[in-house]
């Protein structure tokens, strides 16, 4: 962090806090703030190629009141959503270490506790996933990561599972904008939002 500030002096350069409504029914996690993405803007999956998949397929559902997330004074409200992240501060390489994830996890637990209103958790990737389970003392062996894959959860929530919405995984078609769009959709279903059909 302390690098980063002397090399980016201008990005934000701090723990991102999550992003959203402030009594959301749906929570999405995603792994940690990019570099260049959240890292620069303060907001999560906000400057990286993550986001704009995530945030267009918010704004299809009516989720959100813009397709885009540029910056954190943009006018963008997410509708019963809120975004944050396992990980709080960019990792080393973009890519967190077991003890980073470890180490922030407590503040994810945290935000579980907090978010009494939140009905569903939807898991962008397996970091997310086994972040939730460990933030919630949850047994990883009993609820397997799998695309599409849903999970009750002994407090009442519902744990949905996608693959994340890298710039890998949609460039392979491991995740297209209709899987990741049918996945967005049954978590704010499990989360009891209503979603709008506008045209991609």
């Amino acid at each position: 962090m302390s690098e980063n500030r002397q090399r980016l002096p201008d990005y934000y350069n701090l723990p991102v806090p999550p992003f959203g409504a402030p009594r959301p029914a749906l929570l999405i996690i995603g792994l940690a703030p990019g570099l260049h993405g959240a890292n620069r803007s303060g907001r999560p999956f906000t400057g990286d190629f993550a986001g704009l998949l995530l945030y267009e397929t918010l704004f299809e559902l009516g989720l959100a009141t813009r397709t885009r997330s540029v910056a954190v004074d943009d006018g963008l409200e997410l509708k019963g959503v809120r975004i944050t992240n396992a990980v709080k501060c960019v990792p080393p390489q973009n890519k967190p270490t077991p003890v980073e994830i470890r180490t922030c996890n407590h503040y994810l637990a945290q935000e579980l506790r907090q978010f009494v209103g939140v009905r569903a958790i939807l898991a962008l990737g397996r970091v997310a996933h086994d972040s939730v389970l460990m933030a919630l003392a949850v047994p990883r062996s009993s609820r397997a990561f799998g695309h599409g894959t849903v999970h009750s959860l002994a407090d009442g929530r519902t744990l949905v599972d996608s693959y994340h919405c890298s710039r890998y995984n949609t460039q392979t078609k491991r995740l297209t904008h209709t899987m990741f769009r049918d996945v967005m959709r049954v978590a704010a279903g499990h989360a009891g939002l209503p979603t709008a059909e506008r045209p991609p």
